[in-house]
């Protein structure tokens, strides 16, 4: 099993009476899973898209990705939210997050249109200066702000660098299988297209074309990830008593006695777009009604020099989940140093993975003397088959812990608050948009 619940670190925190009051509510949510008929069911083909997914245009992606491993030095991303965090989580994981910058027979992979920084897109266009572009358009309606406005610097880019023929052949949409002003623009131009499920919303469409075709332009193995959230999915959809299920169980126990924000932390680098991605998928799901844990997220050893002290003697509303992997395939060691002015000379000879392990076991100790208890989820390794198992585990604790919250695990309505306010600001047309437009100025 690539994941393994660890309640060490809880012992003392929350009673199995706790525990036993919120089970009939996971089981409950995982019936309702099972059935198919709750709030967002419309919403569920992330549940079975492990071994249901189109095996047509699985292959597609890898023919896609090999074409742009030739065609490109620079692959830009273009999408926001769902539509860049799980690949460019998985590229960081697998890869590194230095990917960029290492030795590769693979394109630089950017992302792009997943904010409004004028300085951003600049340094991103000098970084295209001179080298050859393709690009990967993400988005289910082509009029998300954000990547609409990175989409027409970088079609129009292309267009004057290589042509109207020459640009069709470097860009790729990831959208709508059948409407949508991005399809249509796609259907025009002669773009090949990628879909987007209806089933499957943003922040569930790693495993979906949405973050496949990057994950495999980087050299990942995107069929080892999908047996391992294959696996995943044999090993918790439809059943009770998993460590799935018990994560759902404590951390809505820990919610229940007043413990408001789930701090997720890892010891690796690797790791920081994973907890990203993971902070969308647990905010957007949870965070509605006047409910939900509040997703943060940490990587220590570094954060401990900035967040440590709030996190060990500060409000006791926290718990930490942390991702505890076993096998990094790191071969750095620290060396023997015959003057040892730095006093290190006790752990000369000794793995940084070892040292770095240790500093783990020795903070979840201190965190709980102080009061934050530790869910541990020990992960086999860094491979794109654990990645693709971390990534169901994820989905399916989410959609049970939704759930037994009482909420829709699968709609966002909270999100359209500031593109209404932002459109009617920028003075999109329409009288609605006049109005507020209006009293928003008056606000302000």
């Amino acid at each position: 099993m690539a994941i393994k619940l660890n309640e060490k670190y809880l012992k003392g925190f929350i009673t199995e009476d706790e525990l036993n009051a919120v089970k009939p509510d996971t089981a409950k949510a995982i019936e309702t899973l099972n059935a198919r008929n709750g709030k967002g069911n419309d919403f569920l083909g992330w549940i079975d898209l492990p071994v249901n997914y189109d095996k047509v245009e699985f292959e597609a992606i890898k023919k896609a990705a090999e074409k742009i491993k030739k065609s490109c030095d620079v692959f830009i991303v273009i999408g926001i939210g769902g539509s860049y965090l799980g690949a460019r989580a998985a590229i960081e994981f697998v890869k590194s997050p230095l990917y960029n910058s290492l030795k590769k027979d693979t394109p630089d992979i950017y992302f792009a249109g997943n904010g409004l920084s004028g300085t951003a897109l600049d340094e991103l266009l000098s970084i295209c200066e001179g080298k050859d572009i393709c690009v990967n358009v993400i988005s289910k309606s082509g009029t998300t702000t954000e990547p609409a406005i990175a989409f027409r610097v970088f079609r129009d880019l292309l267009e004057k660098k290589y042509g109207e023929e020459g640009a069709k052949e470097r860009i790729f949409a990831t959208t709508d299988k059948a409407k949508g002003s991005l399809k249509m623009l796609a259907d025009q131009k002669g773009y090949e297209t990628f879909v987007v499920p209806d089933d499957v919303g943003g922040r569930f469409s790693v495993l979906t074309a949405v973050g496949l075709l990057p994950i495999a332009v980087a050299g990942c193995d995107i069929d080892k990830m999908m047996e391992g959230a294959a696996a995943a999915r044999e090993a918790y959809n439809g059943k009770v008593g998993t460590d799935c299920e018990r994560y759902a169980i404590i951390r809505n126990a820990f919610y229940r006695n007043g413990k408001a924000i789930e701090i997720l932390a890892c010891y690796h680098s690797f790791f920081t777009m994973t907890a990203e991605w993971w902070k969308q998928l647990y905010g957007e799901s949870e965070g509605k009604d006047g409910k939900g844990i509040f997703p943060a997220s940490v990587i220590f050893s570094t954060d401990l020099h900035s967040m440590g002290q709030m996190i060990q003697d500060g409000v006791r509303n926290i718990f930490e989940t942390v991702v505890d992997i076993k096998e990094t395939g790191a071969k750095a060691v620290v060396p023997s140093d015959e003057a040892n002015l730095d006093g290190l000379g006790f752990i000369a000879g000794q793995s940084l993975d070892s040292v770095n392990h240790k500093a783990f076991q020795a903070t979840a100790l201190a965190h709980c003397d102080g009061g934050a208890p530790n869910i541990v989820l020990e992960l086999d390794s860094k491979s794109e088959f654990d990645f693709g198992y971390m990534v169901y585990f994820f989905e399916y604790a989410c959609a049970i812990s939704g759930y037994t919250l009482g909420v829709n695990p699968f709609d966002q309505p909270g999100v359209e608050g500031y593109k209404k306010n932002m459109y009617a600001l920028l003075g999109k047309p329409g009288a609605e948009n006049e109005a507020r437009r209006a009293e928003l100025l008056a606000r302000l």
